[in-house]
């Protein structure tokens, strides 16, 4: 396994890479001192190289690494695929696997200065305009992603709409289950909507170069009522009302005789009826 680490520049190519050689393990580089960074790991036992965003790296940066990493892959004659470390959680068995695995010498070498042209900087480059994605394909697979530590979202924007998470009942036959689901709000408006309320922690997720949804964090302990959007929205009305579980198990409980009140009402009835009947015989 070898990594590198992902360095800006002031000049032209305004990035490199320079081989990490310290270390004995990936854990040993990846850990929490390098939240700041990015790194890009080539493990030559599966042929893939993975990129590593720090929590607290640069966008820029992050940019910088992707284009390298498609660098990479081409100097490695494209036997190679390029994969987002960043989508699998710490607690993740292939995350523990990766930071365990043993650091060495490897075929790969870092991306020089003469590997530029004027024009390869631009190539790379990935499209960030927003072009309204599928929506069900976007939100599955920015849900993917694990949520950062001490952090909640509060909105999420794919295309020109904006959502947010709610907690909603799944099932409530045996016992109540919840669960974290994305609810539109509604359309951002033309121009620019700026969400100041807050300190916001923005997230991007991009999927073959473009965009597919950005995130807005707010930290967890922040209690503060949620920004009042300025958008147009339509209330549908819940159908479903809050009620109690033992009543449902009990309307649907099979019983083992009818009550004695059930009976005498059901007599009477057929009194009633067969009375109705002998008048109409009679006429």
């Amino acid at each position: 396994m070898q990594i590198f680490e992902v360095i800006e520049r002031v000049e032209f190519p305004f990035m490199e890479m320079k081989e990490i050689l310290d270390g004995v393990i990936v854990g040993d580089i990846i850990n929490d001192t390098s939240d700041g960074k990015v790194f890009l790991l080539v493990d030559h036992d599966t042929k893939k190289i993975w990129t590593y965003n720090g929590t607290q790296s640069s966008l820029r940066t992050q940019i910088y690494g992707g284009i390298l990493a498609g660098m990479l892959r081409q100097q490695l004659k494209l036997f190679y695929r390029v994969y987002p470390l960043n989508m699998h959680s710490e607690e993740e068995t292939e995350f523990q696997e990766l930071i365990k695995k043993q650091l060495g010498p490897g075929r790969a070498n870092p991306i020089e200065e003469k590997d530029f042209s004027k024009k390869s900087v631009d190539k790379y480059v990935m499209d960030t305009s927003i072009q309204n994605p599928n929506l069900k394909k976007a939100i599955d697979y920015i849900n993917q992603f694990p949520q950062p530590k001490d952090l909640n979202r509060r909105f999420m924007i794919i295309g020109g709409q904006i959502f947010a998470d709610e907690e909603v009942t799944e099932a409530f036959l045996k016992e109540e289950i919840k669960s974290i689901k994305s609810v539109k709000l509604g359309q951002l408006n033309n121009g620019f909507t700026l969400f100041k309320d807050q300190n916001y922690s923005t997230r991007l997720i991009i999927k073959d170069r473009k965009i597919q949804g950005i995130e807005l964090y707010i930290k967890k302990e922040d209690k503060t009522s949620p920004l009042e959007l300025k958008v147009p929205l339509i209330h549908e009305e819940k159908l479903n009302k809050p009620g109690s579980i033992e009543d449902l198990i009990k309307a649907f409980k099979i019983l083992d005789q009818i009550p004695e009140e059930n009976i005498d009402l059901e007599s009477t009835k057929k009194e009633e009826n067969s009375t109705k009947d002998d008048s109409i015989n009679q006429s």
